[in-house]
């Protein structure tokens, strides 16, 4: 059974200062499964959203920066407000992912396991008119574009499809592989995931299976950003990245600049999912 924390009136999402907020899946007190947590850019307020006895993961935040959406693993996907009240049951499908708010607020796509592999899915925002993009092919976290006209699809490599038919409308094959967790920019045009880097010694008779976060211009070079840390999401303006880095959550400049850590204290963050920094 899914239960949900409600929180003080004084940090009710109406209280928050636009964009203050991110969110990201966590185990509570170091012990599973995951839930989800929000904590403010400036470190203060750390407060855990939900609990259960699944795990909650893959937040996103609608562009109003009101409702979040997440997955229960093996239960599907639900949405509740930012303070953590409301909550709503999107779909019933175990093996529904990656849930990604439109531009308007008024569509969720997602990828649903079909005929063996992960495809792309939209909905209403409510949960209703739930359709597959029939011409879309096997898809990671769909990223939108700016428009909302198309959807961006890591599988390897990143495609472009249109978001009502799914036809390809453009092919990118990065120098690196493209996890299923790559995230788009903001104004689509730059993508960020994480991905192996070259081993490090001192780990016995083997190397150490180590990872960094990379940068690219879609369809462009890939560059290494930061030789640590988990998948990445993205400020509102596209000027930092947010993700897990030794135990905390980075907000971190693309252009350089001073990273910022926040301490989540005894919660410790998930790095298999980008962390969702609230759009306004």
């Amino acid at each position: 059974m899914l239960v949900v924390l409600a929180v003080a009136a004084t940090q009710s999402a109406a209280g928050a200062a636009n964009g203050q907020w991110v969110v990201f899946p966590a185990a509570p007190d170091g012990l599973f499964p995951n839930q989800l947590f929000r904590i403010k850019t400036d470190g203060s307020g750390l407060q855990q959203l939900t609990k259960g006895n699944a795990s909650a993961t893959q937040p996103t935040i609608s562009p109003s920066g009101k409702r979040v959406a997440f997955v229960r693993l093996g239960r599907g996907i639900y949405s509740l407000n930012i303070d953590g009240t409301g909550l709503r049951r999107l779909t019933t499908n175990a093996h529904d992912l990656f849930p990604v708010w439109s531009p308007n607020g008024k569509t969720i796509a997602f990828t649903r396991l079909y005929q063996g592999t992960y495809r792309l899915y939209m909905m209403s925002s409510n949960g209703a008119h739930k359709v597959r993009i029939h011409e879309a092919g096997p898809a990671g976290r769909p990223s939108w574009t700016p428009n909302g006209k198309a959807v961006y699809l890591p599988h390897g490599s990143l495609d472009r499809v249109h978001a009502r038919t799914g036809k390809l409308e453009k092919h990118y094959q990065p120098s690196l592989d493209v996890p299923q967790t790559a995230t788009v920019s903001p104004n689509g045009k730059k993508v960020a995931f994480y991905g192996p880097r070259p081993s490090i010694e001192g780990c016995g008779e083997t190397s150490c299976v180590v990872f960094a976060v990379y940068l690219a211009e879609v369809g462009g070079r890939v560059k290494r950003f930061v030789k640590d840390g988990g998948p990445a999401g993205w400020a509102p303006d596209g000027k930092r990245l947010v993700f897990v880095y030794r135990g905390g959550i980075a907000l971190w400049p693309i252009s350089g600049g001073t990273p910022t850590t926040l301490s989540t204290g005894k919660a410790i963050p998930s790095a298999d999912t980008p962390p969702a920094w609230q759009p306004r």
